[in-house]
């Protein structure tokens, strides 16, 4: 590529991880020709270790639409998850109450398995590209400006252009104040999370809420495995020794029927922190917000990369009867991209916010608080319907613009 040169195509995306590459994939499977500008090289994405809980919904579009089937081989299918508290545990049959499961598959395979099937099918997919400038979003050809990692600038052209860039969204910044609402909100406290060398310690994830606090007891492979424990949002990781570590995870799964965790060397330490964030409208003139540059949620709820997914389909959908529909343009799906897929995120947050409120402990609970909690989940949990409603949340509802 020359230097200053300008690339024109039907869709600029800014955003090269799992929704700014599925958004790509599938556009190009319909024809529609598409540019990829991503900030980060591709070794630093894939080794970036999120975690991953994806809904039925989201495995079908890795598994339909040609992606390598790795997520069917490596990821871990799971029937359902076990709400603890007062030191008891309650199994939610996912297949049972609701006819789905979820599959536990971290982000950054997702993000692996997308990048091979854009390289296998000759996507525009440019690394190391640091957007500077957001052109003329409010025409009918907006565009980027970036460096690439020479330091040379270039300019893409398109129809639209479509913000994936994360929950630090460069592009989000770029819409004037006036044009927008955001709502947003900040928990009192954190998770504590760590990667180990252990077998698993139980078949399904465990959502513990104790009198210590929130512990989830997840999983990454046979041999490697993820969990959390609730704690301030200003911990520093260096204070936790291993020793310590595993002792407050215990002792927050604890109980009567003598539940042990299986432990190992801890490889890995950080502090997520909780936010609730949503931008309104999700559409600016000819830019489309997709994902966590749209939206964040808190990561009980396991909803972060569906939504992005959700999203994605929603706008293919519009974008795909575009381009399809001839000389007279069918806008209507563009029009209420925004609505519809706002529509599922608040769905979406109110869900997240709930689980997250029921499974924590506030260091400022009051003693009704914390048995008022104790009584709704009792109440999920010994509640065909209840129990109904939280496995539908957990694994999804039906993708795309009906959503």
């Amino acid at each position: 590529m020359s230097e200053g040169t300008t690339t024109k195509s039907r869709v600029v995306i800014v955003g090269g991880g799992p929704a700014g590459l599925m958004l790509s994939h599938l556009l190009a499977q319909r024809g529609i020709d598409n540019v990829v500008i991503e900030k980060r090289d591709h070794d630093t994405i894939y080794n970036t270790h999120r975690a991953g809980i994806l809904e039925q919904q989201a495995v079908k579009m890795l598994t339909d639409t040609g992606i390598d089937g790795r997520v069917l081989t490596v990821g871990d299918e799971h029937d359902g998850i076990d709400l603890r508290f007062n030191g008891e545990s309650h199994l939610l049959h996912f297949p049972d109450l609701v006819d789905a499961t979820v599959t536990l598959y971290a982000q950054n395979e997702v993000f692996f398995d997308l990048a091979a099937a854009r390289k296998r099918d000759g996507g525009d997919v440019r690394y190391e590209c640091d957007v500077t400038e957001v052109l003329d979003v409010e025409s009918d050809h907006p565009g980027v400006r970036y460096q690439d990692k020479d330091g040379v600038t270039h300019e893409v052209r398109g129809d639209f252009l479509v913000a994936a860039d994360g929950s630090r969204s460069f592009c989000r910044r770029q819409v004037p104040e006036g044009r927008y609402s955001e709502f947003t909100m900040h928990y009192p406290f954190a998770w504590f999370g760590i990667l180990c060398e252990a077998p698993k310690s139980a078949p399904e994830l465990i959502y513990a809420n104790s009198e210590h606090g929130f512990a989830l007891i997840s999983q990454r492979s046979e041999t490697v495995q993820r969990m959390y424990f609730q704690c301030d949002p200003e911990e520093n990781v260096d204070n936790w020794s291993e020793d310590r570590i595993w002792s407050e995870l215990q002792r927050r799964v604890d109980g009567p029927d003598g539940f042990q965790l299986k432990t190992g060397p801890i490889f890995d330490k950080t502090v997520l922190q909780f936010r609730s964030f949503v931008r309104e409208p999700l559409r600016y003139g000819n830019m489309f917000l997709v994902g966590d540059a749209g939206h964040t949620v808190p990561p009980t709820g396991a909803k972060g990369l569906n939504l992005a997914f959700a999203d994605v389909k929603v706008l293919f959908e519009a974008l795909d009867t575009f381009y399809g529909s001839g000389s007279a343009k069918n806008v209507g799906l563009l029009d209420a991209y925004s609505d519809t897929a706002l529509k599922r995120v608040w769905k979406a947050q109110n869900f997240s916010y709930w689980m997250t409120s029921m499974m924590h402990t506030r260091n400022d609970i009051t003693p009704f608080e914390k048995k008022r909690a104790l009584g709704e989940l009792e109440t999920i949990t010994g509640s065909r319907y209840g129990r109904q409603y939280l496995a539908e949340s957990y694994t999804g509802w039906p993708h795309g613009s009906t959503s």
